[in-house]
Parts: C-alpha cells; sequence; structure tokens
C-alpha cells in the first residue's frame, strides 16, 4: 500500500495486443486503487519463447496509450521478488498461463490472481493464423507463374516481359 491506496502490479509481453489483454489489464485495474503495468522486453521475452513481433518501444507505447495504467515501466525480469520491495505492490495479476508460478508471493503478503483468459484470442494464436493465411497466399501467388519465368525480365529476344490475359507475353 501507498499512502493507504492498493497497489497493483500485472505483466506481461502484449505483443499483438488483443482483447484478453485488454481484459487482464482492466481487471487487474478493479482490484486496487493505483494500477502498475510492467511490458516484458524484447530480451526478457527471447530468454523463454520467440521474438516478439511488435517491438519493445511498440508494445509499451501501446499499453501506455490505455485508460487503465497509472504507471508502465519496463520489465526486465521475471522474478517480482524484487519488485515487491521497489513497487510497493499489494496484489500481482498474471494470466493462468503462469499458475503456481508466482505462488512465492504470498509469503512476502502480496495476493496472486492467475487470470483465467478463457477461450478466444492469443498471441500466439494470432502469430499461427498469420502464417497459415502467408503460406495459402504464398502457394497461391507461386502458383501463377512457372518457376523459371522471371516476370519483369528480359525474355532471349530482348524483349520485357509482362502479364496480359492471364499469360506472359512479350511487351
Amino acid at each position: 500500500m501507498i499512502a493507504g491506496k492498493t497497489v497493483v502490479y500485472t505483466s506481461g509481453t502484449f505483443d499483438m495486443l488483443h482483447a484478453n489483454h485488454i481484459k487482464m489489464i482492466e481487471y487487474a485495474r478493479s482490484l486496487g486503487d493505483i494500477l502498475i503495468v510492467g511490458v516484458n522486453t524484447d530480451e526478457l521475452v527471447m530468454s523463454y519463447k520467440s521474438q516478439p513481433i511488435i517491438p519493445f518501444e511498440e508494445r509499451i507505447a501501446l499499453v501506455k496509450a490505455l485508460k487503465f495504467p497509472d504507471i508502465v515501466i519496463p520489465q526486465t525480469s521475471l522474478d517480482h521478488g524484487d519488485k515487491v520491495k521497489k513497487l510497493n505492490f499489494d496484489v500481482f495479476v498474471v494470466g493462468d498461463d503462469w499458475a503456481g508460478k508466482y505462488d512465492y508471493l504470498k509469503e512476502k503478503g502480496v495476493s496472486v490472481v492467475y487470470f483465467p483468459y478463457g477461450r478466444g484470442v492469443s498471441s500466439s494464436e494470432l502469430k499461427s493464423r498469420i502464417y497459415e493465411r502467408y503460406s495459402s497466399l504464398k502457394k497461391t501467388a507461386d502458383s501463377h507463374f512457372p518457376n523459371d519465368v522471371d516476370v519483369g525480365k528480359a525474355n532471349d529476344d530482348g524483349e520485357k516481359l509482362r502479364l496480359g490475359g492471364g499469360k506472359l507475353i512479350a511487351a
């Protein structure tokens, strides 16, 4: 507590910011008077999973633009023991995909809430859908042209090739 106000801390990568991120941050806001949001740096994220799609500076700017947080800070470690003293938070909120990971904070007098994302959107699912869509579009695009023709280059007679009526013709 700070001046009798309940301080809540939540954190995450917030890559490809989506509705479930907003729900968790809004929920965290409802649990106290001051909400601090930690945004994982790219270096931290890459220490336990693949590099975020959205760079850190853009992710932190997006979270700062939300109406719910009072303070937004970089998060450089998944160990929050030191943050309890520095930030004086009373409640920690994190997604339920981290269930059990932060129970050690309870020994420091912090209430730990594992927010149930439930069904819906996740950054991993979004990345997968984007990759699948890209692969499908690439396959479709690649099938339009023979592999041995470079559109925009000249043919053996020095004539530029272009598409005409769905076929390659000399320009």
